[in-house]
């Protein structure tokens, strides 16, 4: 059984990423953006992905780069759903073949 404080932060986590979501919706309604605001807005989920999964690939793991590498030649190629799966099982199978 998972430990509470566990289940504590994964719910805290859930309801600050929600309040995130919402507050910005309810602050932002109202306003119109220039073009280049609209931009820095549509990019900036892509710079939080980034920002949060960037410190696993510079940790220096084989597998992890390797599942890197293929997730990108993937993004080259696929659209998003397609490049997901791709990196998760990328990323799993190479983390079991080439274990640390």
């Amino acid at each position: 059984m998972m430990d509470n404080r566990i289940l504590l932060t994964i719910a805290l986590m859930a309801t600050v990423t929600y309040l995130t979501r919402v507050l910005g919706f309810v602050l932002l309604r109202n306003r119109t953006f220039s073009p280049a605001m609209q931009s820095v807005m549509e990019a900036a989920p892509g710079c939080v992905l980034i920002a949060v999964i960037a410190p696993t690939f510079v940790s220096g793991q084989p597998a992890d780069l390797l599942a890197l590498a293929v997730t990108l030649f993937a993004a080259i190629r696929f659209s998003i759903l397609p490049v997901v799966l791709i990196a998760i099982f990328a990323t799993g199978g190479l983390r079991y073949l080439l274990p640390t």
